[in-house]
This record gives structure tokens, sequence and C-alpha cells, in this order.
């Protein structure tokens, strides 16, 4: 393979609409006299795999037709064994996906001829990269993950995995569905949180936000103050919340304004640890919307670790 525009193509995402947009991204790339090549992935983790084949292609651009999903899978080609960062091809999004949080971060409108003139224009810039390290990861699993968005723990652990079945509602209407149902269900789970070697919090909470960028959750603002290359994490700890009050949240958080509420405490960091208070407690995590383990958990930041086109 030549070409130095790689494009992942994952078929499945936004309910499988990314794969009827070929024709479009074809039209599209060549009105901009980019030379392409697609691939397109076949099963859960193979985007990581066709990535690390770029990588070793010496490939130029990868550019991702798909979601936040896909994006994580392709960011862990740029970290090795050991969870240190690894140069790579420079990565544009070209959004397909469910929840599209990154690319509202990234100031991108979902219009693919938009993304395409993006990345055709050859502007980019560097962005940090987050990485997961799950003390306590059993055989079989990872004990490193990449993350370019948002990682967090708590009750948005357990809502990742009951979004799954309701995309097809579409990423708002899906996520804040899962949200309510798995609300009624949670209890505060508590936690200790150290930030730069600092406790930062100790006690009961809904979630913790460990954030490269500022949505998650199908459009939820979560941390409106994040940058994507200021070397630094914006820690969100929504706390001891009851359920009404949590639900009350709601429209706050999606708009963002939610910063400064009663419970609701922030920091930045670029070195987050959290252990459960009580060992045999099992704190799902979630980054960018997949759920690779739990807490006891650390987060590093690596800044300007990939560069971004667009």
């Amino acid at each position: 393979m030549s070409a130095t525009l790689r494009v992942i193509l994952n078929p499945s995402a936004g309910a499988g609409s990314a794969s009827r947009k070929v024709p479009l991204l074809e039209a599209a790339f060549k009105r901009h006299n980019l030379s392409y090549e697609f691939v397109h992935t076949e099963r859960v983790g193979h985007a990581t795999e066709l990535a690390r084949a770029a990588v070793r292609d010496g490939v130029e651009t990868i550019a991702i037709v798909g979601g936040d999903g896909t994006l994580n899978e392709v960011a862990q080609a740029y970290i090795d064994e050991e969870g240190n960062p690894v140069k790579g091809p420079s990565i544009a999004m070209l959004p397909s996906g469910t929840g599209g949080d990154f690319k509202r971060t990234l100031g991108l409108s979902g219009n693919l001829d938009e993304a395409v003139a993006k990345l055709a224009s050859g502007n980019s810039r560097k962005i940090d990269l987050g990485v997961i390290t799950f003390d306590k990861a059993k055989e079989g699993e990872c004990k490193f993950r990449a993350f370019a968005n948002i990682a967090s723990f708590g009750l948005a652990g357990h809502i990742v995995k009951a979004a799954d079945p309701l995309k097809w509602l579409g990423g708002r209407v899906g996520f804040l569905a899962a949200t309510l149902k798995e609300l009624v269900r949670y209890e505060n789970a508590p936690v200790r949180v150290r930030v730069d070697g600092e406790l930062f919090y100790e006690g009961p909470i809904v979630n913790v936000i460990i954030a490269n960028g500022r949505y998650f959750g199908g459009g939820m603002k979560i941390a409106p103050m994040a940058e994507l290359g200021d070397g630094l994490f914006d820690v969100v700890v929504i706390g001891d919340l009851t359920k009404a009050r949590s639900a009350s949240l709601t429209k706050k958080i999606y708009e963002g304004t939610h910063i400064g509420s009663p419970g609701i405490v922030t920091c930045s960091g670029t070195f987050v640890e959290a252990v459960p208070s009580h060992p045999w407690l099992r704190i799902p995590c979630e980054t960018d919307g997949e759920q690779p383990g739990s807490v006891p958990l650390t987060a590093q930041l690596h800044p300007s670790a990939i560069t971004f086109r667009n």
C-alpha cells in the first residue's frame, strides 16, 4: 500500500451508516486531490491492528470514519506495551459515529465534505494523550489503555454498557435513556482521588471525570474548560448527590453550566490516582465510551503526543 492517507472505516459506526458514506468520501477525496486507500474493521479491536499496521508502513495520515469508539481503538496504536507514547501518523476524524463527543471538542460539524476539506488543508495541531493503568488487571485484561477524549468512573462506567443496545436511538437520546436507567439502581461508590500526589477528594461519588476533551455521554459538556493541547487533565468530581439531585443536573451538564454547583468539585493536573475506599468494591471505568477495566487505576497525561489534522 502506497497512499499517504489510510482511511480506517468502521462499517458498524453510526448504527451502520458509516459504510454508506464511502461514495461521498471517495468523491470528496478526489475533489481535493487526495491519494487514499480504505481499510475496513471486521471486529472489535481491529482498528487498533489496522492503526499499528499504518504506523509500521510509515503512512502519513490515518483518517477515521467512525466515532469515539473507533478513535479509542486507533489511539491504542500510539502507546507501547508499557503504556508509553510512541510516534505515529497524524490523525483526522471524518465523523460517522453515534455519540460524536470528540468531534464536538474539535469543532467539527459532522459534514463529511467539510471534514475532508480541513484534512486537505494540511492544518494540524498537537493534542495530549491520556493513558490509564489498571493496577489490578486480571490475566487477559488490558493493563494500559490510551484515551484521547475522556476517561471516567462511577455511574458512567455502568452507562456505557447500557447505552450500547440503545445506539439506534441516536447518541444523545440513547445515552440519556441509559443514564436515567442506570441512575435508578446506582449506589454512590466511596473512593479516594489524588491529583499530582495530593489528596483531592475522598468520599462517595456519582462520577469522576478525567478530561482531555470537553464532551462525553452523547453531548454532555462535562468539562467545559478542557483543552486538548494544554498539557493538563481537567478532573471533575460529581460527589455524593442524591438520585433526584443528579437527575436535576442533567440539563446543566449538557449546557456546561454545572461547574460550581453544590457537590461538584474540579481541579487540573497531569497524574490522577484513584482507589476504592473498600478493596472489594468494583467501580467500572470507561475510556471514550469503552469499558476496559475498573478502579484502582492511575491516569497519566502525555503532552502533545498526537498530531491531529483539522
